[in-house]
C-alpha cells in the first residue's frame, strides 16, 4: 500500500468516527448542551483535546485500550469547523453592524 493509499485509508477511518460519534451524540461538539460546561464549542473542544493530550501522556497513545491519536485528530478536525464557524459568524456579524452603519462590504 502506497503512503498516499494510507493516508485515504486512516483519513477515511476518523471521518467515520466523528460521523459515528455524530450520530451518538449529536451535534454537541459544535454546539454544545450547555447543562454543565458553559463554554463555547471552541472553548469546550480545546478543553477536550487537552484530557486527550494529558491521557496520552500518561498512558501512551493505546491508554484505555482507545485509539488516542485517532480520537485526537478527530477532536483538532471538530476544532477546526469550530473555528471557521466562529470565523463565519464573526464576519456575518461585521457585515451586518457595518451595513446598518451606512457602510458598504466588498470581497476581494
Amino acid at each position: 500500500m502506497t503512503t498516499q493509499e494510507k493516508i485515504k485509508q486512516v483519513g477515511q477511518e476518523v471521518i467515520d468516527l466523528l460521523i459515528e460519534k455524530n450520530e451518538s451524540y449529536g451535534d454537541s461538539a459544535l454546539k454544545p448542551a450547555g447543562i454543565f460546561a458553559t463554554g463555547n464549542a471552541v472553548d469546550n473542544l480545546t478543553s477536550r483535546i487537552d484530557d486527550k493530550l494529558m491521557r496520552i501522556k500518561s498512558q501512551g497513545f493505546r491508554g484505555y485500550g482507545e485509539d488516542n491519536v485517532k480520537d485526537l485528530i478527530g477532536y483538532l478536525i471538530l476544532l477546526k469547523i469550530a473555528l471557521d464557524n466562529e470565523s463565519t459568524t464573526l464576519e456575518s456579524w461585521q457585515e451586518e453592524v457595518l451595513s446598518r452603519e451606512g457602510y458598504t462590504t466588498t470581497t476581494t
